[in-house]
Order: structure tokens, then C-alpha cells, then sequence
């Protein structure tokens, strides 16, 4: 079935990849599948080695033109929308979308900026430092017997629901589908300020701040800030520090 729509806004993400055969794998299922830009952040792995060029096939290309960056953060730096997939549960970690559902908000993000999707490490996944950074989670349901998958399987079942959903007609775009989201750097500076402001005022436990941050950023991250939302929160955090630099001492 054809693609009716560009993928070439879609960024798929490996957060230091310990194996040349996954990242090979990756890049064939990125072939398959029309997505092309391929993010390694602290690559285990020579990805321009033998096995990882054999497992790619005809999708080498892909693999030399892969970008290398040290952080998730400057990884997703030119982001404005990005999940990470995960197999855990628990604190922190909720309000799950599956891949299918992913990929209709993926296509329709794509239209106005860069999306990217986070892999983790084939061994740990990802640390929840890590899907901080994030809007948004991903989980592939799987059998209780062995549910972990394969990270060349994860990220090839998650392309293919994008691919099956860019392959059918889609509705006319929405307000909501059309907007332009703030992009990472944006929204991680906004959430830094946050946390700040909210030490200064003694909201936040110093022993543990991240508890209650990582609440408002799955919050904030469901609303999908825009710019100017963003600038309007930043005030408020700015308003806020002014008049705690009121208060008398």
C-alpha cells in the first residue's frame, strides 16, 4: 500500500545502542517503512562496522548518514514533539498510548515540525531522567511470559502502525492538528525555570524536587504547548520569582 504523506519529519532515536546487528536492523525497518532520519545518542556500537552495515541491506545509506549527538536533550533539541517507549510501569510511568494510537498523533504533529521517537537501551530501556524529556509514552503490548522485545522488533512495529496510518486518507486537519508546538530546547528551559521557581518558594521537596516535577511534566506534556504557551508560562514563573524576591527576608 502507498504512503500518501512525507515521513521525512519523523526522527527515529536510540539511546546508546550496545549492538551493530539492532542498529543495522533499525535502519532496514526505517527503509521499509520511509522514515530516514536515524539520532544515536552515545553509540556503543561503531555503526558504520561490517554487521551493522550487513543487517541494513539496502538501507546503508541510512546508517552513514546518521547523526551522533552525546544527549538525549541536544538529540532532541530541534524536536517539538517526542515519546519515548517503554515496557515498565509504575510511578511516573502512565497514560500509555499504544502504537497504533501513536501514530495517528504522529502524523498529525509531523505536518508542523519534527517528531521523534525514543528507544532505549536494549538492556536497562530508558531511565526516567530520560522519558522526562518526552511529551508523550509509548508501550507495545506484548505476552506476560516474555515482555520485553527486541529494539530492532520495538521500532519496527511502531514505523509500521505509522506507515499503515500515512497509507489510508486522512480527515481534513484540525486546529488542533495544525498548530506549531514550542520545540524541546523550548519547553525543557520552561521546566527547568519551574522547578527553580518552585525551590525558591519551597514548594518542591529539595531532597527529592523531580517527585512532583515529573507530574507537571506529564501534565504540560499532555497539552501540548505552543510557542506563545510557552511564554505565557514562563511569565507566570517570572511573576512568581518576582514576588518571592518581595517577601521580606
Amino acid at each position: 500500500m502507498p504512503c500518501r504523506l512525507d515521513l521525512s519529519q519523523v526522527a527515529v532515536v536510540l539511546v546508546e545502542p550496545q549492538g551493530p546487528l539492532n542498529i543495522g536492523s533499525v535502519c532496514r525497518a526505517m527503509a521499509n517503512f520511509g522514515v530516514s532520519d536515524l539520532r544515536l545518542v552515545k553509540p556503543e556500537a561503531d555503526h558504520l562496522c561490517d554487521e551493522a552495515r550487513r543487517m541494513a541491506v539496502k538501507a546503508t545509506p541510512i546508517l552513514e548518514v546518521a547523526q551522533i549527538f552525546p544527549s538525549l536533550a541536544e538529540a532532541l533539541a530541534d524536536c517539538h514533539f517526542s515519546l519515548a517507549t517503554t515496557r515498565r510501569f509504575g510511578k511516573y510511568r502512565e497514560d500509555f498510548w499504544h502504537p497504533e494510537q501513536a501514530a495517528a498523533e504522529v502524523l498529525a504533529l509531523s505536518e508542523n515540525g519534527r517528531v521523534a521517537l525514543v528507544f532505549g537501551r536494549e538492556d536497562h530501556g530508558l531511565f526516567t531522567s530520560e522519558i522526562d524529556l518526552c511529551q508523550r509514552l509509548i508501550t507495545i503490548p506484548t505476552h506476560e511470559r516474555l515482555r520485553s522485545l527486541n529494539l530492532s522488533q520495538a521500532v519496527g512495529i511502531c514505523l509500521y502502525e505509522l506507515y499503515r496510518a500515512a497509507s489510508v486518507p486522512r480527515r481534513a486537519a484540525s486546529a488542533v492538528d495544525s498548530r506549531r508546538l514550542a520545540p524541546a530546547g523550548e519547553l525543557e528551559a520552561m521546566f527547568q525555570h519551574l522547578r527553580q521557581c518552585l525551590l525558591d518558594i519551597n514548594y518542591l521537596d529539595r531532597q527529592n524536587p523531580e517527585h512532583i516535577l515529573r507530574a507537571y511534566r506529564r501534565i504540560l506534556g499532555r497539552a501540548q504547548l505552543n510557542q506563545r504557551e510557552v511564554r505565557i508560562l514562563q511569565g507566570l514563573w517570572s511573576r512568581i520569582d518576582w514576588l518571592n524576591r518581595q517577601r521580606p527576608t
